[in-house]
């Protein structure tokens, strides 16, 4: 039996078109049959307050990853820094689901994020930076990531509060800009985030 209010109508926040035709979206189970908005709304009443910017000059595909990744860890909003087009093959429809900016160039990001009180770190294996793994990372912090590649832009790097790698013991040099991304994520989920 669907869920329906005093009206005889679907109540919220279920969408009766998925009702009716099945809901074959990738979202978690409690989200079944949830209309857009109202899983929009859920989660925005539990987000956290790690943002992640992308670096977009080349239209890198690992952006879609990248912001997959961002929904999963249920952060503020993604930034995209440069092109305002970006691949989303490989966010899997996800950034839906999210609230996304765009900054025409770095100053820009550093701009808003100076007016909102968020730490920028900049997430690239370049000389001078620091390991992650023993770096105390702001609750409210804004990640940011380059390509993959060339890494992040010199702006970017000088502009950053703190630069820091993701330590590494094998023989590559870097690793996908997508893992490192999740990684970094991650790292900040281990530090702020409530677990149940």
């Amino acid at each position: 039996m669907w869920p329906r209010g005093e009206n005889g109508e679907v109540s919220a926040p279920y969408d009766p078109v998925l009702l009716e035709l099945g809901d074959s979206r990738n979202v978690d189970d409690r989200y079944r049959y949830w209309s857009h908005d109202a899983i929009v709304a859920d989660l925005d009443t539990r987000r956290h307050e790690l943002h992640i910017a992308v670096e977009n000059w080349e239209h890198d595909f690992n952006i879609g990853s990248i912001i997959r990744t961002g929904n999963a860890f249920n952060v503020g909003a993604f930034h995209i820094v440069g092109r305002r087009r970006w691949n989303r093959r490989g966010a899997m429809v996800t950034d839906r689901y999210q609230h996304e900016y765009h900054h025409a160039e770095v100053a820009r990001l550093l701009d808003w994020a100076r007016d909102e009180d968020y730490a920028v770190l900049a997430i690239d294996n370049v000389p001078g930076s620091v390991p992650l793994e023993t770096f105390a990372i702001p609750r409210r912090s804004v990640m940011v990531f380059g390509q993959e590649g060339p890494g992040l832009s010199g702006e970017a790097l000088a502009g950053a509060d703190a630069v820091l790698h993701i330590s590494q013991f094998g023989s590559t040099r870097s690793m996908n800009a997508g893992a490192a991304a999740a990684i970094a994520m991650h790292a900040w989920i281990r530090a702020h985030a409530e677990i149940d």
